[in-house]
């Protein structure tokens, strides 16, 4: 992910982590990139501290799972608790850390494993940030899954409007043209998830909105279906957290790529007419 915006220094980036060299990394890069200054808390106290003699909001905290004062992950509980929103960087790492990390609805995870750690680390900072630019639109018909995707999506800072079936969706479309992505379940009664993004597609093509299907289904070739009908991607629930937010990226970021490359040669042509 390129970023090309302007300052994001406005937020408030809170660094809950004692070590001094992965703050002074994260604290470079963060202010090379994007202009942010971070505030180091180098335990659990200086967290507590920070929180309660600053009233300036915490738009992210950044922190590891165990700091001094807090080895038992106390500090992602509290900030969970004051719903500051959390991207977890940990060198301590298995499949009951993840299933404890994401039980708290976190942003996202980065893993001090490798010498990427730090850009993956400023890209996830660096889509939060920027992710209430992109409008989605969930369509489905069951009000607890537009409920449950509603908050996913919410938790990663997404614009989100919600339809109960086909023709609502329509409707929102019509009248929202800045959404930029459709995630659309397939199993729908009065339009179905092929029909909704067959009409989409005839008004609508994919360098202006992408389209996701989804569906409960077991039947291997929905994706099929769904491909050919115009869709760009499709995901089977129960949704995988990381798999489900690497495809949201994805087709987010192949809209703007599209966008830029066509505002580019639109230019070009410009300049070589005049």
């Amino acid at each position: 992910m390129q970023y090309s915006g302007g300052s994001l220094g406005a937020h408030r980036i809170i660094v809950a982590e004692d070590s001094n060299v992965f703050t002074s990394m994260i604290g470079q890069t963060l202010k090379e990139n994007f202009d942010i200054d971070i505030e180091v808390c180098r335990s659990f106290e200086e967290l507590q501290l920070a929180y309660e003699y600053n009233e300036r909001p915490i738009t992210l905290a950044i922190s590891n799972i165990n700091l001094p004062g807090a080895e038992n992950g106390e500090a992602l509980k509290y900030l969970a608790e004051l719903s500051i929103p959390i991207i977890v960087f940990t060198g301590t790492f298995h499949e009951s850390t993840r299933e404890g990390i994401l039980a708290h609805d976190i942003v996202d995870y980065v893993i001090k494993d490798n010498i990427l750690a730090i850009d993956l680390l400023a890209e996830s900072v660096c889509r939060f940030l920027t992710n209430h630019r992109h409008h989605v639109l969930i369509v489905d018909d069951s009000a607890t899954a537009r409920a449950l995707l509603r908050s996913r999506l919410e938790r990663f800072n997404f614009k989100v409007s919600a339809a109960e079936n086909g023709r609502q969706a329509l409707e929102i479309l019509k009248v929202t043209p800045e959404i930029g992505l459709v995630i659309t379940d397939y199993n729908m009664p009065d339009i179905d998830g092929f029909e909704l993004t067959r009409r989409l597609r005839a008004v609508r093509g994919s360098h202006e909105l992408r389209i996701i299907g989804v569906s409960s289904s077991d039947n291997r070739l929905l994706s099929a279906r769904f491909l050919k009908a115009g869709g760009n991607d499709f995901m089977l629930r129960p949704y995988v957290d990381e798999e489900f937010y690497c495809r949201v990226n994805q087709n987010l970021d192949t809209l703007d790529q599209i966008k830029s490359a066509r505002k580019s040669i639109g230019s070009r042509f410009a300049a070589k007419v005049a």
